[in-house]
């Protein structure tokens, strides 16, 4: 497992554990069956009480974590496809209803991209608004990071956001694959940019997935959650004292992959004729639909997703009574609501769009912040904590102050 948790000064070299101490600590989220009596079952890295309920962060004072340029975010924006489909839109192509959707996941419809509508143009819209609000010119930013798991390009399609804005040739971009965590690791990322000097201003962080083009539409399992959209962020250079990254949490374990997943296949062969070699020609690749195991992931995500936030609580030095704003991937209601009880964050301090827009990726928490920037909720200096857990399986916190 890989984790990451802000930046800190060298410290002096502690004693190494021995082999026994370092396997007593080592974690994943599934243990052997002789390890574990109930086989399947999701642990995370951090830890928390035999119920399961997460031990409040204590306050205490900040860790001089900021070493090198803050960074802040300064404007939004995000955009959505034309058509909506409701789910009772849904009721016609596989076996549900508008009551069991909305119980078991909170969402009442999706958009889904059509006609002429691609990716790409929703990231484009999405970035160009962000970057009206921060008062940035194209040719002013200097990164550009695409967190998307659905690029129209399977080689990247960041340099084509980038060229549609009118962006510098001078300008470095790339895409980060991370699934619904994506955007949470591209704003983590973007602040390291930053804070490596002087060459990074002005970060563009995008996230927009279409995952709506890998859903089996007659599985009502997957199909009821998924919808497009796109989000940004302009996340700029400041002076340490004003630093808006407080702290945050990164990691990931491959050993949940196999519970959420979306894996490459072979269709027939490229070619129809072999000349007598033996597996040649490679077969065509393809990929297979969303394959997601509800009850593993749901497990996960409302064990892992507290404890992430604790931790970017503490690398930030404040305790979760500052937290002003949750703002979770937009998943499922019962996986948000579960989150704020064990966070004792109140419904009101909660920001949730999923019932207009289902589960969006990576676009999910850019979308839902830019419409309540819009909507007057986020205000500048609030603090909001925010988190992306998903495919991988991968999850991510950062405690933020908007503006």
């Amino acid at each position: 497992m890989v984790a990451a948790s802000g930046i800190a000064p060298p410290r002096a070299a502690a004693a190494l554990p021995s082999a026994r101490a370092r396997a007593a600590h080592r974690v994943g989220f599934l243990r052997s069956h002789s390890q574990v009596a109930a086989a399947a079952k999701l642990r995370c890295c951090a830890s928390a009480n035999d119920d399961g309920v997460v031990e409040p962060a204590a306050p205490k004072p900040r860790p001089p974590r900021v070493a090198g340029m803050g960074s802040k975010l300064i404007g939004c924006g995000s955009a959505v496809p034309s058509l909506t489909i409701s789910n009772g839109d849904l009721s016609k192509v596989v076996e549900t209803s508008d009551e069991w959707i909305a119980t078991r996941t909170g969402i009442r419809s999706r958009r889904v991209l059509s006609g002429d509508e691609t990716l790409g143009g929703l990231a484009v819209l999405a970035a160009q608004r962000a970057l009206e609000m921060a008062q940035v010119r194209p040719e002013d930013v200097d990164l550009v990071l695409f967190c998307t798991s659905t690029p129209d390009d399977l080689f990247g399609a960041a340099g084509q956001v980038m060229a549609e804005l009118g962006c510098s040739t001078k300008t470095l971009g790339f895409d980060i694959t991370a699934a619904c965590s994506g955007f949470i690791i591209g704003l983590i990322t973007a602040t390291q940019f930053i804070k490596g000097g002087g060459a990074y201003q002005n970060v563009l962080v995008v996230g927009a997935d279409a995952l709506s083009q890998y859903v089996d539409w007659t599985d009502r399992g997957t199909c009821i959650l998924f919808g497009d959209a796109a989000g940004a962020v302009l996340v700029q250079a400041c002076s340490p004292e004003e630093d808006g990254l407080l702290g945050f949490c990164a990691q990931s374990d491959g050993n949940g992959q196999k519970h959420l997943h979306c894996s490459g296949s072979n269709a027939k062969s490229i070619l129809s004729k072999t000349n007598g070699v033996p597996g040649f020609p490679p077969k065509k690749g393809t990929f297979s639909c969303i394959e997601m195991n509800g009850k593993e992931v749901f497990r996960f995500a409302v064990r892992c997703v507290p404890q992430s936030i604790e931790k970017a609580l503490e690398e930030a030095g404040l305790p979760a009574s500052s937290i002003d704003w949750l703002l979770l991937h937009q998943a499922n209601q019962r996986i948000i609501d579960a989150a704020a009880t064990r966070l004792s964050i109140p419904s009101e301090k909660v920001i949730s769009n999923l019932a207009n827009y289902g589960n969006t990726s990576a676009a999910s928490i850019p979308l839902a912040l830019d419409e309540a920037v819009r909507g007057g909720k986020v205000k500048r200096g609030d603090i909001i904590a925010a988190s992306g857990f998903g495919a991988g399986l991968s999850w991510g916190s950062a405690i933020v102050k908007w503006g």
